[in-house]
């Protein structure tokens, strides 16, 4: 239907647009962008030459490195996307209800039944929650149902030629160039996104030399068609950067009345004393430690998150990610959807004003990094010290209300 649809889109377009439209660029507008694209191509090229001795050095085989660059020029569409700053986020409720459609949810028990031994499997070697190894790929790939369409080589090598992120881009390059040499993956299968995130659950290159595993045993770390490897992949990387077996990641609560919100961290012992409930009903955990996270202020659901919460957000650093991934590998377990209501009437940030509130904080003489208008765990502890020495309800949120009291500071 969406093609349909654009197609008439399209055909609509062009009986209003003006006839010179049909006739291309003059001579002289031609002639200036064969010669831009022929500069481009001649960086591109020089870069590939001056790739090949590092490359080399890390046991990359002159067959493969020709064969991985033949006839290859850079990606504009790449170039683009690195230029391209969202001027709009998702609120977290639509982010999350996206998240966990109800399609995704179908397919994700579909999935679950075909793989049922393998993801048993998984989860009793590396001791991960099957769970949150769920909740990642149908986060990442839809449950593999889309890896991405880009030629991973071609993409690495764009952006490591414009020096995209500095020589980040030139090293996952030559990682990905050996995954090629060890005939992990054959060289039209290469495929993933456009910034190089490859497979079932989405690994870079450097990820995968540290992290992908041969699970079922034929020789090959297969990430891309071979789902016990992409599933063992992705428990192997949580397990690696800190995974507590046994620790739950977190779970909605409630909070009692004359709740202090000076408390943020403490144990699950303290929790119980201070009249903090699970929203389920079940029973806080014996033992352990865990934080209060507001993704939506304290008006919004509320949740206490130990540090296998923060084991989530090594895989994408994003508050919203790591809640979809929780949320969504729950859901797939028989767990119960959030229950408390999102404060959708609250006045959210746009992104100028979430910098304007980072570059605030920061004359504040608050560490918040760079001020890029993503409100990350620096941001949020930064907002609640200033909230309580405002006055305010101190749970880290940025809404217009804690933007205006730091103007007046």
């Amino acid at each position: 239907m969406r093609r349909i649809c654009l197609f008439f889109a399209v055909i609509v377009a062009l009986t209003v647009v003006s006839p010179a439209v049909f006739a291309g660029p003059s001579k002289s507008e031609a002639a200036l962008q064969a010669k831009s694209s022929a500069k481009k191509n001649d960086r591109f090229s020089g870069f590939i030459e001056r790739l090949w001795p590092q490359a080399r050095a890390r046991g990359v085989s002159r067959a493969t490195f020709d064969a991985a660059f033949k006839g290859m020029t850079p990606d504009a569409e790449v170039i683009a996307l690195t230029k391209k700053q969202s001027e709009f986020v998702k609120p977290i409720w639509d982010y999350l209800a996206s998240a966990t459609s109800s399609a995704r949810l179908e397919r994700g028990q579909r999935v679950m039944r075909d793989y049922e031994q393998a993801v048993a499997a998984v989860e009793a070697r590396y001791g991960v929650d099957r769970s949150v190894i769920l909740g990642v790929w149908g986060m990442e790939t839809n449950f593999g149902s889309y890896t991405g369409g880009k030629d991973v080589i071609r993409s690495l090598a764009t952006l490591a030629s414009i020096g995209y992120r500095g020589t980040y881009f030139r090293d996952e390059l030559i990682n990905a160039l050996r995954i090629l040499e060890e005939r992990h993956v054959a060289r039209a299968d290469f495929k993933g996104s456009w910034a190089g995130a490859m497979g079932q659950t989405q690994f870079m290159p450097s990820s995968f030399w540290r992290f992908a595993e041969d699970f079922d045993g034929d020789g090959h770390k297969d990430i891309w068609k071979s789902v016990p490897d992409a599933l063992a992949s992705t428990a192997n990387y949580l397990k690696e950067n800190g995974w507590r077996s046994g620790q739950p990641w977190g779970f909605e609560v409630a909070l009692p009345k004359g709740f202090d919100y000076r408390v943020h961290d403490a144990s699950f012992a303290e929790w119980r004393a201070r009249g903090v409930t699970r929203a389920d009903g079940q029973a806080l955990p014996q033992d352990g430690q865990a934080s209060v996270f507001y993704p939506a202020g304290a008006d919004g659901p509320i949740f206490l998150v130990t540090s296998n919460f923060n084991v989530i957000k090594r895989y994408n650093a994003s508050d919203a990610y790591a809640l979809g991934v929780a949320n969504l590998g729950d859901l797939l377990q028989g767990g119960s959807r959030i229950q408390a209501a999102w404060p959708t009437e609250d006045q959210l940030l746009a992104f100028s004003q979430r910098i304007e509130l980072q570059r605030a904080l920061t004359r504040l003489g608050y560490d918040v990094g760079k001020a890029d208008g993503r409100i990350g765990s620096r941001t949020r502890e930064a907002l609640r010290d200033f909230q309580e020495r405002a006055g305010l309800r101190p749970d880290g949120y940025p809404n217009r209300r804690v933007l205006e009291a730091l103007k007046v500071n």
